[in-house]
């Protein structure tokens, strides 16, 4: 199998895009914070006393993944159309997805995964001083896909 970031000399580096067309992709990104049930209590009452938890898990999310490029080395800086972050909350963990969207000649996945990592991560900073048993499991790409743009 030939890795396509490795060069014939075994050193890393990009992946040329430069003959690809321009698609629209999508990918999906989710992952999965666990939380005592107290600490999910204080997240939804708004009781957490660096501020509203999930809102700022989401702008740090949506900001991570728009620069990708910079935290990932061997990313390309992609046109990115859409970044969504949102959250389903349970008596003991937070689901965390997030979809992206680009118009462009390689993949949207990693800044997906980059939204989904940092999002979780923020939650985990916010809620330190309260939980110390918090858990951050299972960030996997859900879905990736490309079609043709309609002109």
């Amino acid at each position: 199998m030939k890795l396509t970031h490795v060069s014939n000399e075994g050193k890393a580096k990009m992946v040329d895009i430069g003959q690809k067309g321009v698609v629209h992709r999508k990918a999906v990104a989710q992952g999965r914070i666990y939380l005592r049930p107290e600490t999910v209590q204080l997240i939804q009452k708004q009781e957490i006393e660096k501020g509203e938890v999930l809102a700022v898990s989401r702008i740090a999310g949506i900001s991570a993944a728009k620069r990708t490029f910079e935290l990932i080395p061997l990313c390309h800086n992609i046109p990115i159309n859409q970044i969504d972050v949102d959250f389903e909350i349970k008596q003991e963990w937070i689901d965390i997805t997030a979809l992206a969207s680009c118009d462009w000649k390689t993949g949207i996945e990693m800044e997906a995964l980059t939204a989904v990592s940092v999002a979780a991560l923020t939650i985990y900073d916010m809620c330190k001083a309260v939980d110390k048993e918090m858990r951050i499991t299972d960030i996997k790409l859900k879905e990736k896909t490309k079609s043709e743009i309609q002109g």
